[in-house]
């Protein structure tokens, strides 16, 4: 048990590949990322949804990435979708189901938090934007065309 949880928790030590790839220094990782989205749903959840499976879905979705990686639209992903899963079983075969839903993302709590996770790249492509006075609008813009909900959407202007 030991073991696993400090594969899991190796999450800390994966970078964002969309960050390394735009030449940002000292980037994110993708636990950061996992608890900036969880971040995003305390804050901007709506009342019906179960936060609790809002915020469980924010933290597993990328789990698989510790021995995957963070694959991103440049990388090959034919794959993606068989490995992360089978990483998934492998690591933490009690949050397949949670990992399912978010990959399918047709209840109402895995469209949010495939919106989240959207939003929360976006944001923090801005904040590199300002830290480093470069542009990553393709992220930004990405995040646009991916959010429809009209509270999230507005937080991109």
């Amino acid at each position: 048990m030991r073991d696993e949880l400090k594969e899991i928790l190796g999450l800390k030590d994966v970078l964002r590949a969309g960050w390394v790839r735009a030449g940002i220094e000292s980037p994110e990782s993708v636990a950061a990322h996992s608890w900036g989205m969880s971040m995003l749903a305390l804050k901007l959840a709506p009342k019906e949804l179960d936060l609790a499976r809002v915020l469980s879905l924010c933290i597993v979705h990328d789990i698989p990435e510790v021995r995957v990686g963070d694959l991103t639209p440049h990388d090959d992903t034919s794959n993606k979708a068989q490995d992360e899963l089978r990483a998934m079983t492998e690591m933490a075969p009690e949050w397949v189901g949670l990992f399912e839903e978010y990959e399918q993302g047709e209840t109402p709590e895995a469209k949010f938090v495939k919106q989240l996770d959207k939003l929360d790249m976006a944001l923090q492509a801005d904040i590199y934007q300002t830290k480093f006075e470069i542009s990553l609008d393709e992220f930004i813009e990405s995040a646009r065309l991916r959010i429809d909900d009209e509270v999230l959407k507005s937080l991109l202007s």
